[in-house]
Protein backbone atom coordinates (compact mmCIF):
# COMPACT_ATOMS: atom_id res chain seq x y z
CA UNK A 1 0.00 0.00 0.00
CA UNK A 2 2.89 2.54 0.69
CA UNK A 3 4.31 2.24 -2.50
CA UNK A 4 1.34 2.60 -3.99
CA UNK A 5 0.61 6.11 -2.25
CA UNK A 6 4.29 6.94 -3.40
CA UNK A 7 4.19 5.86 -7.06
CA UNK A 8 0.66 7.91 -7.25
CA UNK A 9 2.46 10.81 -5.77
CA UNK A 10 5.51 10.77 -7.87
CA UNK A 11 2.99 9.98 -10.95
CA UNK A 12 1.16 13.22 -10.02
CA UNK A 13 4.53 15.69 -9.28
CA UNK A 14 5.46 13.76 -12.94
CA UNK A 15 2.34 15.20 -14.74
CA UNK A 16 2.81 18.31 -12.89
CA UNK A 17 6.14 19.27 -13.71
CA UNK A 18 4.76 18.28 -17.82
CA UNK A 19 2.09 20.31 -17.74
CA UNK A 20 4.41 23.62 -16.60
CA UNK A 21 7.16 22.56 -19.00
CA UNK A 22 4.74 22.03 -21.86
CA UNK A 23 2.73 25.38 -21.05
CA UNK A 24 6.39 27.51 -20.56
CA UNK A 25 7.18 26.34 -23.76
CA UNK A 26 3.80 26.75 -25.55
CA UNK A 27 3.77 30.63 -23.65
CA UNK A 28 7.12 31.46 -25.35
CA UNK A 29 6.81 30.16 -28.66
CA UNK A 30 3.18 31.82 -29.00
CA UNK A 31 5.41 35.11 -28.93
CA UNK A 32 6.96 34.24 -32.57
CA UNK A 33 3.71 32.18 -33.76
CA UNK A 34 0.29 33.74 -33.90
CA UNK A 35 -1.75 30.81 -35.28
CA UNK A 36 -0.74 29.14 -32.17
CA UNK A 37 -1.45 32.11 -30.20
CA UNK A 38 -5.08 31.97 -31.76
CA UNK A 39 -5.44 28.23 -31.53
CA UNK A 40 -4.46 28.33 -27.44
CA UNK A 41 -6.87 31.08 -27.17
CA UNK A 42 -9.83 29.31 -28.72
CA UNK A 43 -9.33 26.39 -26.30
CA UNK A 44 -9.24 28.81 -23.40
CA UNK A 45 -12.23 29.60 -24.12
CA UNK A 46 -13.62 26.30 -24.16
CA UNK A 47 -11.79 25.27 -20.79
CA UNK A 48 -14.20 28.14 -19.46
CA UNK A 49 -16.88 27.11 -20.90
CA UNK A 50 -16.57 23.54 -20.24
CA UNK A 51 -15.88 24.73 -16.64
CA UNK A 52 -18.92 26.98 -16.49
CA UNK A 53 -20.85 24.36 -18.08
CA UNK A 54 -20.19 21.86 -14.80
CA UNK A 55 -21.43 24.44 -12.44
CA UNK A 56 -18.03 25.88 -11.09
CA UNK A 57 -16.14 28.86 -12.25
CA UNK A 58 -12.47 28.72 -13.82
CA UNK A 59 -10.23 29.20 -10.37
CA UNK A 60 -6.98 27.73 -9.90
CA UNK A 61 -8.33 24.55 -8.16
CA UNK A 62 -10.70 23.97 -10.40
CA UNK A 63 -8.36 24.33 -13.24
CA UNK A 64 -5.77 22.03 -11.83
CA UNK A 65 -8.37 19.47 -11.28
CA UNK A 66 -9.29 19.72 -15.00
CA UNK A 67 -5.81 19.46 -16.77
CA UNK A 68 -4.73 16.87 -14.48
CA UNK A 69 -7.36 14.78 -15.76
CA UNK A 70 -7.27 15.73 -19.46
CA UNK A 71 -3.35 14.83 -19.18
CA UNK A 72 -3.94 11.51 -17.40
CA UNK A 73 -6.37 10.49 -20.12
CA UNK A 74 -4.49 11.74 -22.91
CA UNK A 75 -1.62 9.42 -21.74
CA UNK A 76 -3.93 6.53 -21.09
CA UNK A 77 -5.24 6.80 -24.78
CA UNK A 78 -1.07 7.14 -25.63
CA UNK A 79 -0.26 10.53 -25.95
CA UNK A 80 2.99 12.35 -25.07
CA UNK A 81 4.29 15.55 -25.78
CA UNK A 82 6.44 15.21 -28.67
CA UNK A 83 7.12 19.26 -29.60
CA UNK A 84 4.72 19.72 -31.90
CA UNK A 85 1.68 21.58 -31.17
CA UNK A 86 -1.28 19.12 -31.48
CA UNK A 87 -4.77 19.49 -29.92
CA UNK A 88 -3.37 18.20 -26.53
CA UNK A 89 -0.77 19.96 -26.31
CA UNK A 90 -2.98 23.37 -27.42
CA UNK A 91 -5.10 22.37 -24.83
CA UNK A 92 -2.53 21.79 -22.02
CA UNK A 93 -0.61 25.31 -22.98
CA UNK A 94 -4.30 27.14 -22.56
CA UNK A 95 -4.80 25.76 -18.86
CA UNK A 96 -1.43 26.64 -18.08
CA UNK A 97 -1.99 29.82 -19.39
CA UNK A 98 -5.48 30.12 -17.75
CA UNK A 99 -3.46 29.26 -14.64
CA UNK A 100 -1.12 31.98 -15.32
CA UNK A 101 -3.94 34.27 -15.35
CA UNK A 102 -5.32 33.15 -11.89
CA UNK A 103 -1.84 33.83 -10.27
CA UNK A 104 -0.51 29.86 -9.93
Amino acid sequence: MVTFLAMSEASSEIVHQLIAEVGDAGIEEMRRAPGLAAAVDQHMAAVRDVIKASGDDPVAEVLLDYVHGFVDAAIERGWWPTGEFDWETTRVIAVHALLRKTGR
